[in-house]
C-alpha cells in the first residue's frame, strides 16, 4: 500500500478542527469521505491516531508526533499549490448514496457523468443502508421502506409495481383457471407447491402474498439468490415463479423469456422513499440527486406502461 498525500491533508485538518464534520466542511468532502481517509491512514501506520469522543476527536501521542512532522512540509506544499493555481477552482462536494444495486444500475448508472458533484455509492439491503445513514456513512438512501428515526426524514420518491412472473416453460393452465374463477384459496395452495425463486430480501414475496392472499407464504423458496438479475437469468426459458419489481423485468417480458402470470389486478404498488439526515450540509446536492432518480424511475415506468 502506498501513502496517499490526501490522507495526510485530511489528517492535518482533523487534527486542527478536532471534528470529522468540521473537517468535512473545510475540505468540501462528505463526512464518510473524511472517515475513509483517516481509516486508510491509520491502517497504513498501524496505529490509532484519534480517540473518538462523543463531541470531538482526541489525538493520540502518535497523532501529535505525526502532525508536528508533516505540518511544515504540508504548509509549503499548499503554498506551492496556490502559486501554481492562481485561479481558484471550485471544490466539488462528495455525496454518498445508499441504494439497492439493481436500482442503481437501472435508474442512476447512466446519468453519473451529469452530476456536478463527486459520488460514492453504497450497496446493500434496507437494514444495512438505514444503519449507514444513521451513522453518517451515507448522505441519502433510496429504499422501499419508510423509517421513523427522530434524526432522519423520509419522503416518498415514487412507487414500484411488484408482479408475479414465471419462466416461459412453466405450465400455468391449471393456475389460470383458478384465477379466472376467483378462487384465491386454491390459487394460494397451488402456488405454494411450485418452484420459487427469490432474493435474500424476501420482503417483496411476503408483501405480494399478503396483498393477494391475506397471509404469509407457508413455503420456503427453493432458490434464494443475491440479485433479481440472478433470478431472471434462472427463470429465462425455464420453469418456476418469482415476485419481481416490474421495471427490472420489462425487457424479459417483452422478449417472452418470462411470462406475466397474473394481470395487474394482483400487482402491488410499492412506494419507494428517500431517506436523509435532517441536518445536512448538502441540501442542494441531495435535491439534485433526488430529482434525477425520480425522473429516471418515472420515465421508465411510463415507457413500461
Amino acid at each position: 500500500m502506498m501513502l496517499n498525500l490526501e490522507w495526510l491533508r485530511t489528517f492535518k485538518v482533523i487534527y486542527e478542527a478536532r471534528s470529522l464534520s468540521a473537517a468535512a466542511q473545510l475540505l468540501f468532502i462528505s463526512q464518510p469521505g473524511v472517515s475513509l481517509h483517516l481509516n486508510s491512514l491509520e491502517t497504513y501506520i498501524g496505529q490509532r491516531l484519534f480517540e473518538r469522543d462523543t463531541r470531538k476527536m482526541l489525538p493520540t501521542d502518535k497523532a501529535t508526533m505525526l502532525y508536528h512532522t508533516i505540518i511544515e512540509p504540508m504548509n509549503r506544499l499548499e503554498e506551492t499549490e496556490h502559486a501554481f493555481h492562481r485561479k481558484a477552482k471550485v471544490n466539488k462536494p462528495t455525496i454518498s448514496v445508499g441504494i439497492y444495486f439493481e436500482t442503481f444500475q437501472y435508474a442512476l448508472e447512466a446519468h453519473i457523468s451529469q452530476l456536478p458533484f463527486n459520488l460514492i455509492t453504497h450497496f446493500g439491503e434496507y437494514p444495512q443502508l438505514l444503519q449507514e445513514l444513521h451513522n453518517g456513512n451515507v448522505d441519502l438512501i433510496l429504499t422501499p421502506h419508510n423509517g421513523n428515526q427522530h434524526n432522519l426524514e423520509f419522503t416518498q420518491a415514487t412507487s414500484e409495481r411488484l408482479v408475479l412472473v414465471c419462466g416461459s416453460k412453466t405450465q400455468t393452465a391449471e393456475l389460470k383457471k383458478f384465477i379466472e374463477d376467483g378462487d384465491k384459496r386454491t390459487t394460494s395452495k397451488w402456488l405454494s407447491r411450485q418452484t420459487w425463486y427469490t432474493t435474500t430480501d424476501k420482503d417483496y414475496l411476503r408483501k405480494f402474498w399478503a396483498h393477494n392472499f391475506g397471509g404469509v407464504p407457508t413455503f420456503q423458496p427453493n432458490y434464494v439468490l443475491p440479485y433479481f438479475s440472478s433470478v431472471l437469468r434462472s427463470l429465462r426459458n425455464g420453469e418456476g415463479f418469482a415476485v419481481i419489481p416490474e421495471f427490472l423485468c420489462e425487457n424479459d417480458l417483452e422478449n417472452q423469456a418470462i411470462r406475466l402470470v397474473w394481470e395487474h389486478e394482483s400487482s402491488l404498488e410499492h412506494p419507494m422513499y428517500f431517506g436523509k439526515r435532517k441536518n445536512t450540509f448538502y441540501t442542494n446536492e441531495l435535491k439534485q440527486l433526488e430529482n434525477m432518480l425520480t425522473r429516471s424511475l418515472i420515465k421508465n415506468e411510463v415507457e413500461a406502461a
